[in-house]
């Protein structure tokens, strides 16, 4: 078995580590969320957790981790006798593989057994293994929602339910449940958020000094693992003490009135949606004074789980970055502290004053930058609003029209309030990822078929499978009840919706540069930007101005960051329109090869002018005739106003075979609007 890096040897992540650590004294917080940047020990760190944990004792031969003390187990595998041999095990570490089906998660019936011997029996799925341990989701923003729904409603509950396939079972499953992700790769939607009960943001540290013994640990770790291990013995090994101790502590912590009523002052003041931030919090405010060696709750406890269970909560929509105000923090908790206890025992007060010097677990090198991880993480975070403050001093007219001579002034404006926009789709049936935009054949949804089984996973269309039997009852000598091989089994063919990959070409040249028409249009990209989060779409950002096209963002699921790029967009100079669509070409390309299952849908954003180079107009057209013959799923915005139009978005459309909407039509009320406006025109008549 490979020798995992230490965990009291990882530098720099303090935050994440006293997080990871208030879980395993209280899992009843509900787990961690870390967020940061690659190559940030994220995955290192909680590889190396479960080493650190006190080993558990268990029933022998039971599937499902039973705890030999516990009254009334809740394991198919019993009931037990009262002398059932108990063996020692090491806490487990069970990795879900994003690509992970749903019967992989929950478990399901037996097949084999259940179509050779007609047995009904359930196999075990991760979240069985998982019990009384830790369940790590790498890129858990990648994974499917209801997935993630699962997971956190079993970690919530402590039990996992299957009613399936003819099976009903219910057992244990108390985990640690923790997620790591990179933001640039796409969020987590607020409700899933929400359901974390502590979240950190970690990066790369900034200090010389401590990048230097970053990189001696990790190079003497991969030259001797054994013996970098060996170095860190002890500090382990105490961190296990400490952690065992805690754990036995934490019952006993009282959470005073005042400190309740503190704990609600805080999350009342940030305003935070629901009651679970209270809950949590004063979980995580406890198992961070039993961690201290404790049985009060002080203000430093409430101070540092509000740290970690309340930023996440604060974002009201996709583009909020999430963090916490600490002065903010500092200044609703105030002073005071509660009142001492008349029977308090000195020698654990001296070492409350001693520990509570550091919130974080015992380390060999203490980083000690809480405060610059907090200032560098929001320093980290897409600011559009910043340039939206600025805007009246960079505007410098009404209209910035194109020159004679190919250029103007670079102007840059910001989008108003994003509105609901209408739904865009790519024709046709996919077999994509699941989500929520166009037709596709998908692991959920209704039934219209059934298919062979190719693999793993999957639900049984029973019909189907009867009557792939019926043909052979007479060879296989039948009797009284159906006879079935494992080749007879049919799994059901749903429909549902698949996310996309929604491509935006963004004209930003001096056509487009009026300060009113650039408002418009970057309004609307952000409101079809907050539709394709909410669809769990991919995007991706070209825009094209002066000479050429650029790819302001590769494809991403990170639609925080494609707003934020959005609102620096200047606007200026020529329009290269033939290049921007060859550009558009070449990125379709390449994300055929990376993701062959996703269809894109093309959402062109100009006027048609076409200015750059010899024959501008026509080069223009021919590529657009060119990637509509392709059968491209493609969408033209056309943004020219005023009362005398040239018509060349509405060609540009024809040529690419694409839906054509107006710049004004893009909002669901829009339609609404016309709507109601015939209604009305006809009553009147």
């Amino acid at each position: 078995m490979p020798q995992h890096y230490p965990f009291s040897a990882v530098v720099g992540s303090d935050d994440m580590a006293l997080a990871l650590t208030l879980s395993t004294i209280s899992p009843a917080i509900g787990g961690v969320l870390v967020r940061g940047e690659k190559g940030t020990a994220k995955s290192t760190m909680v590889r190396a957790l479960a080493s650190v944990l006190p080993p558990i004792d268990v029933i022998a031969g039971d599937r499902f981790s039973t705890d030999p003390l516990e009254s009334r187990p809740l394991s198919p595998d019993g009931p037990f006798a009262p002398d059932a041999d108990v063996e020692t095990r090491p806490v487990r570490l069970v990795e879900l593989p994003v690509g992970a089906t749903e019967d992989r998660v929950l478990g399901s019936l037996h097949l084999e057994k259940a179509l050779s011997d007609g047995v009904t029996e359930y196999e075990p799925g991760l979240l069985a293994r998982a019990h009384r341990g830790i369940l790590y989701v790498d890129e858990v923003n990648l994974l499917h929602d209801h997935l993630v729904d699962l997971l956190l409603d079993a970690a919530a509950m402590g039990r996992s339910t299957v009613e399936r396939d003819g099976v009903s079972v219910e057992h244990a499953a108390r985990f640690v449940l923790v997620g790591t992700m990179n933001p640039e790769e796409g969020e987590l939607r607020p409700q899933l958020l929400d359901r974390f009960g502590l979240t950190v943001e970690v990066a790369a540290p900034r200090d010389p000094a401590t990048r230097v013994e970053v990189v001696r640990r990790r190079l003497a770790y991969e030259t001797d693992p054994d013996a970098f291990a060996a170095r860190f013995a002890e500090d382990e090994a105490t961190l296990t003490d400490r952690i065992q101790s805690a754990q036995k502590l934490v019952d006993q912590v009282d959470l005073s009135d005042w400190a309740l009523l503190k704990i609600a002052e805080v999350c009342a003041a940030f305003e935070v949606d629901g009651m679970r931030a209270d809950i949590v919090t004063a979980r995580a405010a406890a198992a961070h004074a039993a961690w201290n060696g404790r049985t009060s709750v002080l203000r430093e406890d409430i101070r540092a789980a509000a740290r970690l269970a309340l930023p996440h909560r604060r974002r009201r929509n996709p583009f909020d970055a999430p963090g916490i105000d600490e002065d903010l923090l500092d200044q609703i908790l105030g002073d005071d502290e509660p009142e001492p206890e008349p029977e308090g025992d000195g020698t654990d007060e001296s070492q409350t004053t001693e520990e509570s010097q550091t919130s974080e677990p015992d380390s060999p090198a203490d980083a000690g930058n809480d405060e610059s991880d907090v200032s560098s993480a929001s320093d980290g975070e897409p600011r559009p609003e910043r340039h939206s403050q600025r805007e009246p001093q960079q505007e410098p007219q009404q209209q910035a029209e194109q020159q004679p001579g190919g250029t103007s002034e670079v102007t840059v404006a910001a989008p108003q309030q994003p509105y609901r926009p209408k739904l865009f789709t790519v024709g046709g049936t996919g077999a994509g990822e699941s989500g929520k935009r166009s037709r596709a054949i998908t692991e959920t949804g209704r039934r219209i078929g059934a298919q062979r089984r190719t693999g793993q996973g999957g639900s049984i269309h029973l019909m189907e499978t009867i009557r792939a039997a019926a043909p052979h009852q007479h060879a296989r000598g039948r009797v009284d009840s159906l006879r079935f091989r494992a080749d007879d089994l049919r799994l059901a063919v749903k429909e549902g919706h698949e996310s996309n990959l929604i491509l935006f070409c963004v004209d930003a040249s001096g056509s487009m540069a009026a300060r009113k028409r650039m408002e418009q249009v970057k309004t609307a990209i952000l409101s079809l930007l907050v539709d394709a989060y909410q669809r769990r779409d991919k995007v991706g950002l070209i825009t094209f101005r002066a000479d050429g096209a650029e790819l302001a963002l590769p494809p991403t699921g990170s639609i925080d960051i494609a707003a934020s790029r959005l609102a620096e967009l200047p606007a200026g100079g020529r329009t290269p329109l033939a290049e921007a669509l060859l550009k558009t070409a070449d990125v379709l390309r390449l994300e055929r090869v990376r993701d062959p299952r996703r269809r894109p849908l093309l959402v062109v954003i100009t006027d048609g002018r076409a200015t750059y180079g010899d024959n501008a107009l026509p080069r223009a057209h021919q590529v657009a005739r060119h990637l509509g013959a392709s059968g491209l799923a493609s969408l033209v915005i056309d943004c020219e106003t005023g009362k005398f139009r040239m018509g060349l978005a509405h060609q540009l459309a024809d040529h690419l075979m694409a839906e054509y909407v107006p710049l004004g039509e893009v909002s669901a009320s829009a339609l609404t609007d016309v709507v109601r406006s015939g209604l009305h025109e006809t009553g009147a008549a």
